[in-house]
């Protein structure tokens, strides 16, 4: 075997198994051989199913295969090889726990087993047979896999009785709990405007409600991770959900500011934590006229100074 020899037959294998032009390249070749740990000198029958992450594969290319790929194409092998082998069923995505966040950086992806006992008979007269078999079970292995993930996302139940799900992982459940939990509390009868999702640019976006708000978003920032509007006071509640990265501080504060500039309702500032073990760690960032509510104590509210309780103020 050779590197030459191993990247043509796996761009071959990844033509038989029907993945997009776009995805018959170089890159995605070496993407399915790290994840065999075929190097150079290996036999397909050598093939193995280590659980890996996307930096340590781009680490196996350099090494193996004297391919160096720049730190910002991680999420190009992410999004543009990796989502599509895990859409085909070739792939699995945090078997070891699936429940896993999107974001988190111990997300790892396994060969799947069916489609690893085909690729050990690549080059055999047992192939032709062994990935016919494959193929035509990998539909119902797509919907058993796809119904998983489904299985494993996080549900929201919405004012209006109607249910979101989110991507599984700790921030979306703070994200169901501001949802369900402070916004009955201290939104009544609030509209949620906006609902991010680690694992889509968008998890619940009125786009036309925000509009009607004279925002319009588009590129200019980073939207907050929940956005809910309180018709009766006119109020536009800015939410961070705080599992990992910071609260509402000084920054942030201006960042949101800026991106709500044109807003015909008033803006207000929540940082949400999921502990006050957590907001400890947080307390010497958190930004003046803010307020910040905790999930563990769910009917207290603290207010960060200003002139007057929840509410926007004028700056």
């Amino acid at each position: 075997m050779s590197a030459e020899t191993n990247l043509r037959d796996a761009q071959s294998v990844l033509e038989i198994i029907g993945l997009p032009r776009p995805q018959l390249n170089e890159r995605s070749a070496l993407t399915l051989l790290s994840l065999m740990n075929l190097r150079p000198d290996y036999a397909w029958s050598d093939a193995e199913n280590p659980l890996m992450g996307i930096t340590p594969m781009m680490d196996w290319m350099r090494t193996h295969y004297g391919k160096e790929y720049a730190p910002n194409t991680r999420e190009t092998i992410r999004r543009q090889t990796m989502h599509q082998f895990v859409e085909a069923g070739v792939a699995l995505y945090n078997p070891d726990d699936p429940k896993r966040p999107v974001n988190s950086p111990k997300a790892v992806y396994q060969i799947e087993p069916h489609f690893l006992a085909a690729l050990r008979t690549f080059g055999t007269d047992a192939w032709s047979a062994e990935i016919a078999d494959f193929l035509k079970r990998q539909r119902s292995l797509v919907d058993r896999y796809a119904k998983e993930r489904e299985q494993n996302r996080i549900p929201v139940t919405l004012t209006n009785g109607k249910t979101l799900t989110l991507s599984a992982g700790d921030h979306s459940e703070l994200i169901r709990d501001i949802i369900e939990d402070f916004a009955a509390r201290f939104v009544p009868g609030g509209i949620l405007v906006y609902a991010g999702d680690t694992g889509e640019k968008w998890g619940y976006f009125d786009e036309g409600l925000l509009a009607d708000l004279k925002v319009d978003p588009g590129s200019h920032g980073k939207m907050p991770d929940v956005i809910i509007y309180d018709r009766k006071r006119n109020w536009l509640v800015l939410i961070e959900s705080v599992t990992s990265h910071g609260p509402v501080d000084g920054k942030r504060h201006d960042e949101l500011t800026r991106l709500f500039s044109s807003s015909a309702a008033g803006l207000v500032y929540v940082t949400a934590f999921p502990s006050r073990a957590i907001m400890g760690k947080y307390l010497s960032e958190i930004a003046w006229e803010t307020e910040v509510w905790v999930a563990d104590s769910p009917s207290h509210l603290i207010h960060f100074n200003g002139d007057r309780y929840l509410g926007p103020h004028n700056i």
